[in-house]
């Protein structure tokens, strides 16, 4: 009998030390975030500069502020190549092998594809594209980093109403690819103008490799569209300035936040002069926010970009989104892990970012991060300038900046 004793004894005390041991291990692993990013394909730089700034600030927190609660954060990136199935290939591979605690994925199309998959495992996921049909019911897990283009569409019409001169209603043409990320402006358009007093008189959408735009401008000019409303990629925007200059046309070209990349200066170089306004969400050098000193800290540190740059920029703000998220989840729930980050976040009240962004709010029926937006001026020299104060579209008033 004492033999037995000791030999249960023995068991139980194994048993403990492998429990223990395994209790050890799990507060030990890294925080994994699976990242579904477009790296080659069509605006493949916009993807990679995301990637650098995500890399770059969680290198930042691992290196500097030893991580979150003692974990390291691993960043697992898979290339998309901008086509849909194989964003959903990798967003499955990391909820069903990798076991990540967290994702980003990258496009409109790519994120409304994943974001079954997304629900199915319960994994709090960040899509890059701001797409505002990402966040029609079921909202859950996934989420926006700031406001979406639902968003630009209003903030864009409020400013064009501000500057326009004359009586007569503005004259707004949209010029868009005729795919998911084009024609996310479409429907938010034409129910703001109708409400706010604005002529959409034309709406042109083609497909993203057209290289060629002097038809669309021409028959833009012929409809009198004073101001052109953009959805494209940096390129396409350099085709349309291009292709107004052939066709002798001089409206003002608005876009999105998504008009810009690296490429993009040096190929608009002659082109942009002062005729390229666009809807920008985020703090800009000239602010000289507590936010764009960690940014300029990470380019001092890592050397990944030398300068401003609106790509990397949202990379590094999903970086600080999803940091923020594993520290409240550990501070609220003890653990850091899928579940506990998705309820983390749906806690987020204003949560302040240095004014790189927009403050952040996620409740369990809104993931939209913010509706906060203001006007910029992009140079030739790939300036930012702030045309306008950080204004709530349809509840605050905007307010002209003086040059």
């Amino acid at each position: 009998m004492k033999a037995i004793g000791k030999g249960l004894m023995m068991i139980t005390g194994m048993l403990l030390a492998l429990a223990t041991g395994a209790g050890e291990t799990t507060a030990a692993q890294n925080i994994r975030v699976g990242a579904a990013i477009n790296m080659t394909g069509p605006a493949s730089t916009f993807g990679q500069y995301h990637a650098r700034g995500m890399k770059d600030y969680f290198r930042y927190v691992n290196e500097v502020r030893k991580g979150v609660g003692g974990r390291q954060i691993e960043m697992l990136l898979v290339d998309t190549g901008y086509k849909v199935p194989e964003a959903v290939a990798a967003v499955r591979k990391f909820a069903v092998q990798e076991r990540v605690d967290m994702m980003a994925t990258w496009g409109a199309g790519e994120g409304l594809a994943a974001k079954p998959i997304v629900q199915q495992y319960r994994i709090p996921t960040i899509n890059f594209s701001t797409s505002w049909e990402i966040l029609q019911p079921p909202v859950s897990y996934m989420y926006l980093p700031f406001g979406s283009y639902r968003m630009d569409c209003q903030a864009v019409l409020e400013y064009i109403r501000a500057v326009h001169k004359g009586k007569e209603a503005p004259r707004v043409g949209l010029l868009t690819y005729n795919n998911a990320y084009g024609r996310s402006i479409h429907q938010p358009t034409r129910e703001y103008a109708a409400k706010n007093g604005i002529n959409l008189v034309a709406v042109e959408e083609f497909p993203p490799k057209t290289m060629d735009l002097t038809t669309e401008m021409l028959r833009l000019k012929k409809n009198n569209v004073d101001y052109v409303f953009m959805q494209v990629l940096p390129a396409t925007v350099v085709t349309a300035l291009k292709n107004a200059d052939r066709a002798a046309y001089e409206p003002l070209f608005l876009g999105t936040w998504t008009s810009t990349d690296p490429d993009f200066f040096p190929m608009a170089k002659g082109l942009i002069r002062d005729r390229l306004v666009i809807q920008f969400p985020g703090g800009v050098p000239s602010d000289r926010s507590k936010g764009i000193k960690i940014l300029q800290d990470l380019w001092k540190r890592y050397g990944t970009v030398k300068e401003f740059d609106a790509s990397y920029w949202e990379g590094v703000v999903v970086g600080m989104i999803m940091e923020r998220a594993f520290i409240r989840a550990k501070e609220k729930y003890g653990r850091i892990d899928a579940a506990t980050i998705n309820r983390a976040m749906e806690g987020f009240r204003n949560e302040d970012f240095g004014g790189l962004v927009p403050s952040v709010t996620y409740t369990a029926a809104d993931h939209g991060a913010s509706f906060t937006a203001r006007m910029v001026r992009v140079r030739e020299n790939g300036e930012f300038v702030p045309l306008t104060n950080f204004y709530v579209p349809g509840k605050e008033k905007i307010r002209m900046l003086k040059k």
